[in-house]
């Protein structure tokens, strides 16, 4: 049995997609009883930059790249998964996430974002809330890096 604080993290990207108001896209995890709602996320595939994976992202999970990188949070920010998903979650492979965040502001509009645009849809339902409520969507393990996003990505929540 391997060792749980021995695993790797795995690598992955994150968008807080601004919209023309100022508030930030969230999406219900489809699929997933009591799911909670959070910012499109994913993994980085190999070799690939950042930069790209979250446009790809977006692309497989709203429907839409139809967005430019407005900032690019500094750190990686992790999280372990609690322990009753980790033996769940891509198979044991990884003890959480290492997350390279980015601010995007939404070009398109709302028809744009397409839930249905990939074969597997990760979100059932989407909206709009505002930065400085998005920790009160986090499950409780990502609520410290929403925090950290809404903390430091606030100057961007604007019209």
């Amino acid at each position: 049995m391997t060792d749980w604080m021995s695993l790797p993290y795995r690598m992955n990207v994150g968008a807080v997609l601004f919209g023309p108001d100022g508030r930030v896209l969230v999406g219900r995890r489809a699929g997933v009883a009591d799911a909670a709602w959070q910012l499109p996320q994913g993994g980085i595939d190999e070799g690939e930059d950042p930069r790209t994976a979250v446009l790809r992202e977006l692309l497989e999970e709203i429907g839409t790249a139809d967005a430019e990188i407005l900032a690019e949070h500094p750190d990686w920010l992790q999280y372990d998964f609690p322990r009753n998903l980790q033996r769940k979650t891509w198979q044991g492979r990884y003890r959480g996430q290492s997350q390279k965040w980015f601010a995007l502001k939404f070009l398109g509009q709302d028809a744009d974002v397409r839930l249905d645009a990939h074969a597997h849809p990760e979100f059932d339902a989407w909206k709009w809330v505002a930065l400085a409520e998005l920790p009160g969507y986090a499950v409780a393990f990502k609520r410290t890096i929403y925090e950290i996003l809404a903390r430091d990505f606030a100057h961007l929540a604007q019209p």
